[in-house]
């Protein structure tokens, strides 16, 4: 999946990064969310899948463009 078939619901300039590249929370077609931050190490998750760390404002701003 390209980041193009995303829609960007964090960092469109009216939160913690404005319209920069850093942690943000993404919409995919199919209703699922796809979080970008920092890599975590606070514990090895199962094969296949990662961690990553976000501010919390970042799912503050999030909840508020899904409309809750």
């Amino acid at each position: 999946m390209a980041r193009e078939e995303l829609t960007r619901l964090t960092g469109n300039g009216n939160g913690t990064c404005g319209d920069e590249d850093c942690p943000n929370v993404y919409l995919t077609a199919d209703g699922s969310l796809v979080i970008q931050g920092s890599l975590s190490e606070a514990f090895t998750p199962p094969p296949g899948e990662g961690l990553v760390e976000i501010p919390a404002e970042v799912l503050r701003e999030a909840a508020r463009a899904l409309g809750r």
